[in-house]
């Protein structure tokens, strides 16, 4: 009787800690809708590289700004893909406008939702092109039935892991790596 019982218990906890509050959770941590894109990727435990990197750019002003903003954003581990050494330079001063041009090519203007980009793709007969706001263009692709896939201007793809990151200026999706321009 007491293994069901702290079973139940256990199941209850567990059910109460996922569910604790209706923000979306991000690194092991929560979101806020009434945050701005950069305070929750400050927030999220995965984010940590593409924080330092846009403070690194100078781009914290413009992704705290209104927008709406539609961010793909690239985790720890996608840097972490990327050659030995390359965020590092990346980061230096005189690499600036290089990195800038990185970053803004993983925001597209707008609130683009899950539901959104997907009518862009049935409207775009199974691609949508995105234009970012680095003057690039980011290709978007349903991978299944509720699975969306990045393609950058140079074939890499990226996986969105988690969709409609709500912020107070726009929208984050998670993705698994860096796109490149």
């Amino acid at each position: 009787m007491n293994r069901s019982k702290n079973i139940v218990l256990a199941l209850a906890l567990a059910a109460s800690t996922a569910f604790a509050g209706d923000n979306t959770m991000v690194g092991g941590n929560e979101m806020f809708p009434a945050k701005n894109i950069v305070e929750n990727a400050m927030n999220s435990g995965d984010h940590m590289t593409l924080v330092a990197a846009v403070k690194a750019a100078g781009l914290v002003d413009t992704l705290e700004g209104k927008g709406p903003f539609t961010v793909f954003a690239p985790t720890d581990a996608a840097f972490g893909k990327l050659p030995a050494g390359t965020v590092d330079s990346l980061v230096k001063p005189e690499n600036k406008e290089t990195l800038t041009k990185i970053l803004t090519y993983h925001v597209v203007a707008g609130n683009l939702t899950f539901k959104e980009l997907a009518k862009r793709i049935k409207a775009g007969h199974g691609k949508a092109q995105l234009d970012t706001v680095s003057g690039g263009m980011l290709w978007a692709m349903m991978n299944g039935e509720h699975n969306i896939t990045i393609t950058d201007s140079k074939g890499g793809v990226a996986n969105i892991s988690t969709y409609d990151v709500m912020q107070s200026n726009g929208v984050i999706h998670v993705i698994d790596r860096v796109l490149m321009p």
